[in-house]
């Protein structure tokens, strides 16, 4: 089973998100967070193997929870899931530890599943 946490300000996309991925027979949502501090506090707790990031939120940023999940879990694959993708953004992510940067324009929910999906293959 591969656990799941999101962390994302809007309570909205959190709970699309949950039911989305959910419905994945093998994937699993251990929680949710709504910004980047409450999100380092949880991983660092559930020790997820993914952990979905929003690149603007309150307290700390996508980037820096990033780093700071990567420095203590360096096995956690982390995803960045924004309305700001940008190759900018691209390199700044994966210089933090990101694995895939994925757009919220339409169809980013199943671009964000499909690189779950290419992320959970390459380690079994």
């Amino acid at each position: 089973m591969t656990r799941i946490l999101i962390v994302d300000d809007n309570p909205r996309v959190r709970s699309a998100l949950r039911v989305c991925l959910q419905m994945h027979r093998s994937w699993e949502v251990c929680s949710e967070a709504e910004n980047g501090q409450v999100g380092v506090e949880l991983a660092s707790r559930l020790r997820p193997d993914i952990v979905l990031l929003d690149y603007a939120m309150p307290n700390m940023n996508g980037l820096e929870a990033a780093r700071l999940i990567s420095a203590s879990m360096p096995e956690c694959r982390l995803i960045l899931f924004t309305m700001f993708a940008s190759d900018q953004l691209s390199t700044l992510a994966q210089a933090a530890g990101i694995r895939a940067v994925v757009s919220k324009d339409v169809g980013g929910v199943d671009a964000l599943v499909q690189a779950i999906e290419t992320i959970t293959s390459e380690v079994a």
